[in-house]
């Protein structure tokens, strides 16, 4: 079909699903589910698309890190809530930052900025596991390189203010704190699987331009709630960057419920997502 096409990325660049940009939307009954992605794919490793969407997730989470934790420590240094931005403020930050860091990489690597999402949308067979891996190793030094960065402003008050990682905070148990992560990221990742649904994009053509603003207000709504509980992880490399730049004692102590509680949430938004709304296993292969 001629004319430009735009992608609706949600994963690998080679199984990015297309649709012609001025044509009409299909309707749901020519829409045909998209081949799962292989687990192995080689070829990849040979593609300058595949290391630019590298690039483009390390790039995305160093400015999300250097952004939302130099909020938080505004915020922490003030001798008086009033006068800065507040908790409402730093919710702010981290979901602004994620509205505009999808809307300006979904077109190259899909706009991950978390091994969560990643991790997701692999469960699901949008990628590979070559290139989710990938993005894994690269989301994390990119949120080291902003944690640092941060640091390097002002050591004293970096680490006096607790670096930005994230701890269970006390009144809380550790139950808790794994609680509330693995409800919010179910929030986030469910939220992305609606957003990117290639059905959804094939139908309303205007749901892949507006993918990035769902996304980005999850993630306010969910740090306005959590935000009192443990800081507000749901992104394994957000709480790794901290956590090495920070390297106190009890930035580790609770580390692991910010990968055990987001992997379990990233797993079952999947899980009901592919199986309960979208009933894939249970649609026949039938044209």
């Amino acid at each position: 079909m001629e004319g430009k096409e735009e992608d609706v990325k949600i994963g690998a660049n080679k199984y990015s699903e297309r649709q012609p940009i001025g044509t009409s939307a299909q309707g749901d009954k020519d829409y045909k589910e998209p081949p799962p992605a292989p687990l192995f794919e080689p070829e990849e490793l040979k593609s300058w698309s595949f290391y630019r969407a590298g690039i483009a997730e390390f790039t995305a989470t160093f400015l999300f890190l250097y952004i939302s934790i130099l909020t938080v420590m505004g915020v922490k240094n003030s001798s008086s809530q009033c006068s800065t931005v507040g908790i409402q403020g730093i919710a702010w930050a981290f979901g602004g930052m994620i509205f505009a860091l999808v809307y300006c990489t979904a077109g190259i690597s899909g706009g991950h900025i978390n091994p969560a999402v990643t991790f997701g949308l692999f469960l699901a067979r949008k990628l590979s596991l070559t290139r989710a891996l990938y993005y894994m190793v690269m989301q994390c030094l990119g949120a080291i390189c902003g944690a640092g960065v941060v640091k390097g402003f002002k050591k004293g008050l970096y680490e006096s203010n607790g670096g930005g990682a994230n701890v269970v905070n006390p009144g809380y148990t550790k139950g808790d704190g794994l609680g509330a992560e693995i409800v919010g990221t179910f929030v986030l990742v469910y939220t992305v699987f609606s957003a990117t649904d290639a059905k959804r994009s094939a139908r309303d053509s205007h749901v892949p331009i507006l993918a990035p603003l769902p996304i980005g207000f999850a993630v306010f709504l969910v740090h306005l709630a959590t935000i009192p509980i443990t800081g507000t992880g749901i992104n394994p490399a957000r709480s790794l960057g901290a956590a090495i730049i920070y390297n106190k004692h009890h930035a580790w102590s609770d580390h692991w419920i910010f990968w055990v509680g987001p992997f379990i949430g990233a797993a079952l938004a999947a899980i009901y997502h592919q199986v309960v709304i979208r009933a894939i296993p249970f649609k026949s292969n039938r044209p």
